[in-house]
């Protein structure tokens, strides 16, 4: 986690302490046998996670391959979070994530685009060059549900209560 550029401070001060610069979980959770797992925690309408987003799409392209990385949608609450969770899921489905993940941030927070109805979702994406009806399907799909709600408890256990959040070998989490 060092390229992020996280441990600075940290460093300067001998080392990241628990209580301050991380969270050690109560419990530790499931994680990828024989592999780190590092998650990161977002929402599409934050300008920290838009911020970060570059960083860490670069850190996360040149992985050793005992870390496990994926990117967790949170909702805080119903509008717009869930939606902009099954848009995450709804291009991860589609193999869209690396053409159209970044776009979605840059939308928002950039051409200031409120992507606060499945209609405006469904527009952006369509913009993109992306089959309008496919693209609906799977955003409106059960999986959608399914990993949505996965992707609350995954939250849940990890206590997020603010983004960008990275969750790490299913025992600590820190934020920004």
């Amino acid at each position: 986690l060092s390229t992020l550029g996280l441990p600075g401070i940290a460093a300067a001060q001998g080392g990241p302490l628990e209580g301050k610069h991380y969270q050690k979980l109560s419990q530790a959770l499931p994680t990828t046998p024989g592999k780190i797992d590092v998650v990161e925690f977002f929402w599409y309408g934050c300008p920290h996670c838009a911020h970060f987003e570059p960083s860490l799409s670069a850190w996360a392209s040149k992985l050793p391959a005992d870390i496990a990385f994926r990117r967790v949608p949170v909702a805080f609450r119903e509008n717009p979070f869930v939606l902009h969770q099954r848009l995450y899921y709804a291009l991860e489905g589609m193999g869209l994530l690396g053409s159209v993940h970044p776009k979605v941030f840059t939308a928002m927070h950039e051409a200031r685009l409120k992507l606060d109805s499945d209609e405006a979702v469904i527009d952006f994406v369509a913009k993109q060059g992306v089959d309008r009806a496919k693209f609906s399907a799977m955003l409106n799909s059960f999986a959608m549900q399914n990993k949505t709600r996965s992707a609350r408890a995954l939250s849940e256990s990890y206590k997020i209560d603010g983004v960008p959040a990275l969750g790490v070998a299913g025992r600590f989490f820190t934020t920004v």
